[in-house]
């Protein structure tokens, strides 16, 4: 009798383990959708902030057409990109077009004493900072998630609760990389 009770708490204990394994990897899973639908949400802010900005300086920059479309064809292409790896790149690529945007507004006395333009660099720069944020919070909470799912005992019940790892986000134009070099000399050009 007491052995049959023994064994009977043991199949209650292991029941209960299976099922909060199986709802918490269901809640990592919900969790990991989550941060990247908050990705989602600035990464949309983002993409109709940019035609904005194109428009107001289009006018002041007609020479500069190349550098204007560029960024358009890079917010195209990350407005159509899917999967966090193919979302990552064409960020990275609307990412660089900005900052070549941002570079060509600066030599232009007459675009950055308008208001419009400097307050659409402001809300671009504010929504980049969101958009820094969302992506920590997306890869802390996939890195728990993957970790959950590929250690043990957890791992047994993986497989029950559709558990599959999540891509990171990374990186993946090696510019982005670079370290920027800055040179606060006072050396007069040669």
């Amino acid at each position: 009798m007491v052995a049959a009770l023994i064994v009977l708490a043991v199949v209650v204990l292991a029941i209960f383990w299976i099922v909060g394994a199986y709802n918490g990897l269901i809640g990592l899973k919900n969790r990991v959708a989550n941060a990247w639908k908050q990705i989602d949400v600035q990464l949309k802010r983002r993409h109709d902030l940019i035609p904005n900005l194109v428009n107001t300086v289009k006018g002041a920059m007609d020479f500069e057409r190349n550098t204007l479309e560029a960024v358009i064809a890079a917010r195209n292409k990350a407005v159509n990109a899917t999967g966090v790896a193919q979302t990552a790149k064409a960020e990275g690529e609307l990412t660089q077009a900005l900052g070549r945007l941002f570079a060509l507004t600066e030599a232009y006395p007459e675009l950055k004493a308008t208001g419009n333009v400097a307050q659409l660099q402001e809300e671009l720069t504010s929504t980049e900072n969101k958009i820094g944020f969302a992506r920590q919070l997306y890869n802390d909470v996939a890195t728990e998630y993957n970790t959950r799912q590929a250690t043990f005992p957890t791992m047994l019940v993986a497989g029950l609760a559709g558990a599959t790892p999540a891509e990171l986000w990374q990186i993946s134009d090696e510019a982005e990389r670079a370290v920027p070099t800055v040179d606060l000399s006072s050396k007069p050009a040669p």
